[in-house]
């Protein structure tokens, strides 16, 4: 799997931003796919994890209600909604792939993932 992260961008607070995360192999849909991000000081966290076929889902409490993690098997993307933006969600945005499952659903630590794609920077502004 080679993941490959785009969308981000700068955004005033309150606006939208879609990132995504397209692979060119042929096992994305034998992957869970998630984001991470990491703001500048601060260690990498777990954003948002899609299941194989999109059926379960996990969200950081900092972006649930806001954030959307979506993926279309068929064209190898995972998508990333960010609606409700805030100053504090700017980081460097990151995918990547596992396929652990914890009590059911996407695992949330770092180690679980063992591929990444390169970053896309989001700078949300005040």
């Amino acid at each position: 799997v080679q993941l490959q992260a785009s969308g981000g961008g700068l955004v005033q607070a309150g606006g939208s931003l879609r990132l995504s995360c397209a692979d060119s192999g042929r096992t994305f849909s034998n992957y869970i796919i998630a984001w991470f991000r990491q703001a500048p000081g601060r260690e990498r966290e777990f954003v948002a994890a899609i299941s194989w076929a999109g059926g379960s889902t996990s969200y950081a409490d900092s972006v649930k209600g806001r954030f959307t993690i979506s993926r279309v098997n068929a064209k190898n993307t995972v998508y990333l909604q960010m609606n409700s933006l805030k100053p504090e969600d700017t980081a460097v945005y990151y995918c990547a792939a596992g396929r652990t499952l914890t009590r059911g659903v996407p695992a949330v630590k770092e180690s679980e993932y063992g591929y990444w794609g390169q970053g896309t920077q989001v700078t949300v502004s005040s």
